[in-house]
């Protein structure tokens, strides 16, 4: 897939938070590629196989073994492109095998190693800005990339810290990152996060991101990041700001609107 296509409709990364079921990504994927087929939109499949990165000890996923088996599934039955996080400096080669893009999750979007052995693989690596992080200190990231001989970058903004337990995105972020020269994605569904709002777990509030997308949208962006499930109040991982699988559709169709016409398409 070609990524930097300034003029183009933008793509979709889609998918379930956290791999919880063969059952659920499969399910997910082919509605997903459904619509996407209707709409005209490239197609990315995510979904993680470790949910690392909490405050407290919870429900993390199926485990890579396991996960990457059912996101392979999902590549060559459905012909989809995969992303999927990595955590550790080991688990990079592995998941290339599987992944056509290695994700760094925003937590650990400063930690040299694992962003070098992603580029590494030879994959595409697409870093999560880091809620504590200015947009171009991004440039950071991609230089860690380039020392090892890597241009296949994507930059993700995922709203910034604010206080404590809110996000606040900032649509100038998306202008300054993509003066770096690769794509930049808007996530709108971690953008709506309540982080340890709720005793200690994640909240949110999924009503907020056609609003936060449509502002995205209208600044510019190359790619637009939704985690979708087929029922998110019973997810184990961001129940509170997962799209729901249903509406995924009339929300796209938003998107193309707005797109289309900020591109000129």
């Amino acid at each position: 897939m070609n990524f930097s296509r300034k003029d183009s409709r933008f793509f979709l990364i889609a998918g379930p938070c956290a791999i919880e079921s063969r059952e659920t990504v499969l399910q997910t994927a082919a509605t997903l590629k459904e619509i996407c087929n209707r709409l005209g939109i490239d197609l990315i499949f995510k979904s993680s196989f470790d949910k690392a990165n909490r405050t407290n000890p919870s429900a993390r996923g199926i485990g890579m073994q396991q996960g990457l088996e059912i996101l392979k599934e999902v590549k060559y039955t459905l012909d989809l492109p995969i992303l999927t996080d990595v955590h550790e400096t080991w688990q990079c080669d592995r998941v290339a095998e599987v992944a056509d893009i290695l994700q760094i999750p925003a937590f650990l979007s400063r930690q040299t190693d694992l962003i070098q052995a992603a580029a590494r693989t030879g994959r595409t690596v697409n870093v999560k800005k880091g809620q504590f992080m200015a947009p171009w200190d991004m440039q950071g990231a991609i230089r860690k990339c380039q020392e090892v001989g890597s241009n296949k970058i994507l930059l993700t903004e995922r709203g910034s810290s604010f206080g404590y337990g809110n996000l606040i995105v900032d649509m100038t972020s998306l202008v300054e990152m993509r003066r770096l020269g690769y794509p930049v994605i808007f996530d709108a569904t971690h953008s709506v996060q309540k982080p340890s709002s709720q005793q200690g777990v994640t909240g949110g509030n999924r009503d907020m991101v056609p609003y936060l997308m449509r502002a995205a949208l209208a600044v510019g962006i190359d790619g637009l990041f939704l985690e979708v499930h087929p029922n998110p109040d019973e997810a184990i991982s961001d129940a509170a700001n997962q799209v729901r699988l249903s509406d995924v559709e009339q929300i796209l169709r938003q998107a193309i609107a707005i797109d289309d016409t900020v591109k000129n398409l």
